[in-house]
């Protein structure tokens, strides 16, 4: 399975938007400072999460919440 995730920042209010296969290691891996672009933002929660059979629907569905019709959707459901 895979998954495209949305995560809040706790510190500073930010979103992030990614896809992947283990989302529980994907997360840890976040809030560890594993990746350089979430560092900042550390402590992160999920606020969305979706799954799908396969990578080319997630990365179809991360790249779509990546656009401004994507992120108002988001907005709507989340602010």
């Amino acid at each position: 399975m895979f998954h495209v995730y949305v995560l809040r920042s706790s510190k500073n209010g930010r979103r992030y938007i990614g896809s992947c296969q283990n989302i529980a290691d994907r997360v840890r891996q976040h809030n560890n400072g594993v990746s350089k672009a979430t560092r900042p933002g550390i402590p992160w929660s999920f606020i969305h999460t979706e799954t799908f059979s396969t990578r080319a629907e997630a990365v179809r569905k991360e790249q779509y919440f990546k656009t401004g019709r994507g992120r108002d959707e988001l907005n709507r459901l989340y602010w």
